[in-house]
């Protein structure tokens, strides 16, 4: 598959890989930042943005779109970078495929299920509510992107998640509303993307991973727990761990300037 995606900056190749119901375009104001020394790729996953549609959303399909990318742009290393769902298979893709790999970024996600875990029950419904209302919200019967918003907030109380999720509200040639995302194969592989089994289950030398591996979470997020440490240094020997204060799972929104500069201190560092 032919992933969508932009380029900018100049240098060596920076690969972004964004979350669950996001896009590229997301994370256009790191990458902006990040394109003063890298020439970074902001790339739509299957099923997300301007990327093509597919019945198939498991992590081992992303990360096979992912190593086709490296090949149809003639990218022989990069620094691979994931936030969430994009952090797992920016994770699978670095223990098939090491040689690929510069550096090693992990945004807030760890190499473990989240449906199963007593503490992350109420996550997996949170992500059942929103693909419900993806599915049951008729576009065709508004007029306005504000008619909308007020509708989909009925299922997505929290306005700031409301308004990240109605960026993949889009206008169709007919001039029609639209989603850019394939909600029915998010709902379809959504066990999956909570899971784990993908990772789980890949044999890898565990000795060849020699990249240096940087895991950000955020303060008031739960998603990287300090006993979740042990299996990512069982993964990734050479994680690092950083913390952004005052931030949740979106601490790249939420606090952009110290995530930036966590990031740049250890990409310049050999």
């Amino acid at each position: 598959m032919q992933l969508a995606f932009k380029k900018i900056g100049n240098g060596s190749p920076l690969i972004i890989l964004h979350g669950l119901y996001g896009s590229g375009d997301n994370w256009y104001s790191v990458g902006k930042e990040l394109s003063k020394q890298f020439e970074v790729y902001l790339i739509d996953q299957r099923n997300h943005g301007k990327s093509p549609h597919d019945d198939e959303n498991s992590y081992q399909s992303m990360q096979q779109d992912l190593f086709d990318f490296y090949k149809l742009n003639n990218i022989e290393k990069a620094v691979l970078m994931g936030h969430s769902m994009g952090g797992k298979t920016a994770m699978l893709f670095a223990l098939l495929h090491p040689e690929l790999i510069e550096k090693l970024i992990i945004v807030d996600v760890a190499p473990k299920a989240y449906k199963s875990l007593q503490q992350y029950q109420s996550l997996a419904i949170e992500h059942l509510n929103i693909l419900k209302a993806f599915k049951i919200v008729d576009l065709s019967a508004f007029q306005s992107r504000q008619q909308i918003e007020k509708e989909f907030s009925r299922f997505v109380s929290d306005p700031v998640t409301c308004k990240f999720l109605l960026k993949n509200l889009n206008r169709a040639d007919d001039n029609s509303f639209q989603w850019n995302l394939n909600f029915e194969a998010l709902s379809k592989f959504l066990p999956q993307l909570l899971d784990n089994t993908e990772i789980e289950k890949i044999k890898f030398d565990r000795s060849i991973i020699h990249f240096q591996s940087l895991f950000v979470r955020g303060e008031n997020s739960n998603y990287i727990l300090d006993e979740d440490k042990i299996q990512i240094r069982k993964l990734f020997p050479n994680a690092e761990f950083v913390t952004i204060f005052n931030a949740g799972h979106m601490l790249h929104i939420e606090q952009p300037q110290p995530f930036i500069e966590s990031v740049k201190y250890f990409l310049g560092r050999r």
